[in-house]
């Protein structure tokens, strides 16, 4: 529909990935997150050499990727259970899973928000196998309770998630939300209250409350440091997706300019890597000169092999 926000569908070449994580590290980054739709010729194969390629130019890059969805989808393929098949990926590289997908782990909700991903039970079992191997529209307040809960409940079973990061819903570009199925987002005091109702609710399982300055903006997200946040996430390079959704956000936020936002409201920045350890110093010090952003490259998407 609106290309101008969404974009023309594309895949990225293994090239691509490798050049752009290369260019992160130049930039000072010490994690690269990699997530995307299910595309129909990828397989668990596909997933793993990525992170191999990734690895061979950047070996010391941290590599959060793959959705639940692409974890499930990735097995899958590859006709493996979901523990064997993570046990894969992070002998290929993978540090950390990202938390998306998870939507709401509500499934009365799922059904109807998106009933063609996998369910909250799924979803639960794609984290608890990667913790034992060693991250809003028609929801309603109740839903939130359950996710709330659901995720303190796995968390006390094996400890395995480092943030909680509530990501309100952008709902410009949604297809719910264009076919009248879903208000327009939450209000800003339920963004908000999400990251304050989290602090309470994990505390002291959860420590750390991330808010997102792309879906709540600067401004936004230092109201969320004030109100249980501790957390301003990453300075992202190539954000898409929730630019995509309509958001005006996305598109880097400058390390000193964060340290900025964060001393104008009393605190004392850090700049910390995935596992929440301070950087060192030379990746601080990268991070405050880094270069401007080349040239993307995407690769037009690849034509399913046709049978028979």
């Amino acid at each position: 529909m609106h290309e101008d926000l969404r974009g023309s569908p594309y895949d990225l070449a293994i090239e691509e990935i490798t050049r752009r994580s290369i260019e992160a590290w130049d930039r000072g980054a010490t994690e690269v997150c990699l997530q995307g739709g299910i595309h129909p010729d990828y397989t668990g194969a596909t997933y793993e050499a990525i992170c191999q390629a990734i690895k061979a130019v950047v070996p010391e890059m941290h590599i959060h990727a793959f959705s639940a969805l692409e974890v499930t989808q990735g097995a899958a393929t590859l006709g493996l259970p979901i523990h064997q098949f993570l046990a894969r990926l992070k002998a290929a590289g993978l540090g950390t899973l990202p938390g998306t997908a998870a939507e709401i782990l509500d499934n009365d909700i799922r059904a109807i928000i998106c009933p063609d991903k996998i369910s909250g039970g799924q979803w639960l079992d794609v984290q608890r196998a990667a913790h034992l191997d060693n991250h809003v529209h028609v929801e309603t307040s109740n839903s939130w309770a359950k996710h709330l809960l659901a995720l303190r409940d796995l968390q006390a079973e094996t400890g395995g998630f480092t943030e909680f990061a509530p990501l309100p819903f952008v709902h410009m570009e949604a297809p719910m939300y264009r076919l009248g199925m879903a208000r327009p987002g939450p209000t800003f005091r339920e963004a908000v209250l999400m990251h304050s109702v989290g602090r309470l609710a994990l505390h002291p399982l959860i420590p750390n409350i991330q808010t997102s300055w792309v879906k709540m903006g600067p401004a936004g997200a230092a109201v969320c440091l004030k109100s249980g946040a501790n957390d301003l996430g990453g300075t992202l390079m190539n954000e898409s997706i929730s630019r995509a959704a309509g958001t005006q956000h996305g598109q880097e936020f400058p390390p000193h300019e964060m340290e900025a936002l964060i001393r104008s409201i009393g605190r004392e920045p850090m700049q910390r890597d995935t596992l929440y350890r301070p950087v060192t110093e030379d990746r601080r010090a990268a991070s405050m000169i880094a270069a401007d952003l080349e040239s993307l490259v995407l690769t037009p998407p690849r034509k399913k092999a046709a049978v028979g």
